[in-house]
């Protein structure tokens, strides 16, 4: 096994390289090398959309055309509106206009786009891009399908950039720039909000991350970076057209982050050179080998991509990182930071939750038929009942993942029914599920600290520039003192997905409580686990109510249950068939009846 290099080492490496290559390298290379820098930016966007998000985007080919044609049109224009004319003729003011402009573009087109799902969201995308690219070629002020030309060098210092050497540097500033922020983005408050994206919208909601937000804010990342990219391309060719900015274009950029990898912030740049040279190479070989002229390459593309997909899903990326082994620096925490503000538990005995006369109706079925029932602070309730009882929806209209038909929740007095998850998760309600929901690729303090959102504030701007770290230490902070409170201390920094079910179930229990809720849900937590795990969430159980806390139970094993809870609460068809203490319940003829079918 190679020994792992430094990351410092690594990158300073890679700076020098970068450093000494226009400097010593033909005109051709230093060339292909700027075009590498500009389609990795574009990649890096999508890396942050796709691979992190999950959102699917044909169309960020549009989004460099914006960039390239708003500074072709400010810096070429003889006339322009007196309210654009103090942007005319400057390559820097117009980029600060084209990053307003594809910033206001991409929340229009995001607010439609990003309440699809599904294929659709990617055939949004598709309409869009197409749209853009035809509108470039139709406007007579953009030069229809000819272009424009003219456009002046960016001076940097009273220097014109007019070389592709003199260039080379401000791309890749420009390049590494937005590395280094989307992976200080990604290591953030705001960073695991957008990685939780990928572990359902009902878990992301349910632990306060506002999911739409998110989503629209790597959305028009993804597009900033894209318009620097075409104001950066624009300079460098001195002249536009439509042609790189279509939707063929849009697919080899996803090709090139899918490639690279599509969850790595580094795949990008790896992605962007792997297609380039390669394309670059079968450009010249293919047609010699044929025999004849055509973009043959693209066929090569098509079977590369099927091949990758089959072999490699994760992309280039992990086999690179192999080969270059790099040591991973375990993140510390900082015992100095300040512990995060906590609210007062209800006192003992006090209603925090009550569901009066509940009906669901799905059409002619009725999940859920007057349903009412309560939980006090420093009291387990638990509701059971056979499969099929409605038990799950009854939990769904409680927590805020689906509104009644008729009857009212109340939640610290409050009425609940119809709120988001979201909101309702800032009141103090906090839950599990029944099938376990978690980041397996993420460490399991990184996982719990996603619990903790609602008790941040910070930022995309504050966390792309490390302007968060006090805020960041105290999260975390928060999350490890959750971690060793349900006894996962020494699994704290172990990846989500390597702890068997059982501690994993626990896990969601520490995310749960990172949010410092007065009212625990918790969906099947028993499910799975062996005895002595069963042993220990009981006894954690206890401790919580010991401390205040308010649980509401969904479970299927009685034994579990019923020396455990302070009350119970049966369902059978969508309704109350009994409540009342655990030896009560077990001796209620109804009760044994729907879960044995009868009684002698």
């Amino acid at each position: 096994m190679k020994p792992a290099l430094s990351p410092r080492v690594v990158l300073g490496a890679f700076m020098l390289v970068l450093l000494v290559a226009p400097l010593v390298m033909p005109p051709f290379y230093v060339t292909l090398l700027n075009y590498i820098g500009l389609y990795a930016l574009v990649a890096l966007g999508l890396v942050l959309l796709t691979g992190v998000g999950g959102l699917t985007s044909f169309g960020q080919a549009a989004f460099v055309g914006l960039g390239a044609y708003t500074t072709a049109v400010l810096t070429t224009a003889t006339e322009l509106p007196a309210w654009l004319a103090w942007a005319g003729g400057s390559p820097w003011l117009a980029l600060g206009v084209g990053l307003v402009f594809t910033a206001t573009v991409a929340f229009v087109l995001g607010s439609l786009t990003l309440k699809l799902s599904g294929h659709y969201l990617p055939l949004g995308t598709i309409a869009w891009g197409i749209s853009l690219y035809f509108l470039f070629g139709t406007l007579e002020t953009l030069g229809g399908h000819t272009g424009l030309t003219g456009i002046p060098p960016i001076a940097l210092f009273g220097f014109e950039l007019t070389e592709g050497r003199h260039i080379f540097y401000l791309i890749w500033v420009f390049l590494l720039a937005a590395v280094f922020t989307t992976q200080n983005l990604l290591d953030s408050r705001e960073g695991r909000a957008i990685r939780a994206l990928k572990g359902g919208m009902v878990m992301a909601e349910a632990m306060g991350v506002d999911t739409a937000r998110s989503r629209m804010v790597i959305f028009v990342i993804a597009a900033l970076h894209a318009c620097a990219s075409g104001w950066l391309y624009a300079h460098l060719q001195r002249f536009v057209n439509p042609t790189p900015f279509g939707l063929h274009i849009g697919i080899e950029y996803l090709f090139m982050a899918v490639v690279g990898g599509a969850g790595q912030v580094w795949g990008a740049l790896l992605g962007a050179g792997v297609i380039t040279i390669v394309k670059q190479w079968l450009q010249d070989i293919l047609p010699q080998l044929f025999g004849q002229s055509g973009n043959f390459e693209v066929i090569v593309f098509g079977l590369m991509m099927i091949v990758i997909l089959q072999r490699a899903r994760e992309g280039l990326w992990p086999i690179f990182a192999r080969l270059v082994p790099v040591k991973v620096t375990r993140r510390t925490l900082d015992a100095a930071a300040e512990p995060l503000p906590k609210k007062p538990l209800p006192a003992r005995g006090e209603v925090i939750l009550e569901a009066k006369e509940v009906t669901r109706k799905f059409g002619g079925l009725v999940a859920n038929n007057a349903m009412s029932l309560s939980v006090k602070a420093g009291e387990i309730l638990a509701l059971i009942g056979p499969n099929g009882a409605g038990k799950s929806t009854m939990f769904n209209q409680i927590s805020g993942v689906d509104t009644p038909t008729s009857g009212e929740v109340l939640f610290l007095g409050k009425p609940v029914a119809g709120r988001g998850s979201r909101e309702i998760a800032r009141m103090g309600m906090s839950r599990t599920f029944q099938h376990v929901k978690l980041l397996p690729t993420m460490s399991v303090l990184e996982n719990v600290a996603i619990g903790a959102h609602m008790r941040g504030d910070k930022g995309v701007f504050p966390a792309a520039w490390r302007l968060d770290r006090a805020e960041e230490a105290r999260l975390l902070n928060e999350a490890a003192r959750q971690i060793e409170r349900v006894g996962l201390a020494e699994h704290m920094f172990d990846a989500a997905g390597s702890l068997a079910l059982g501690q994993q179930r626990i896990l969601e229990i520490a995310r749960a409580l990172a949010a410092d809720p007065c009212l625990l849900l918790l969906d099947e937590p028993a499910a799975g686990l062996r005895f002595k795990e069963k042993q220990a969430l009981a006894e954690l159980l206890r401790k919580l109510r010991g401390e205040g806390m308010g649980i509401l139970l969904v479970e299927h094993d009685m034994d579990f249950v019923m020396g455990l809870v302070d009350r119970v609460v049966v369902m059978e068809f969508g309704q109350k068939i009994a409540e009342g203490l655990p030896e009560e319940v077990q001796q209620n003829p109804a009760v044994l009846e729907a879960y044995l079918g009868g009684v002698e």
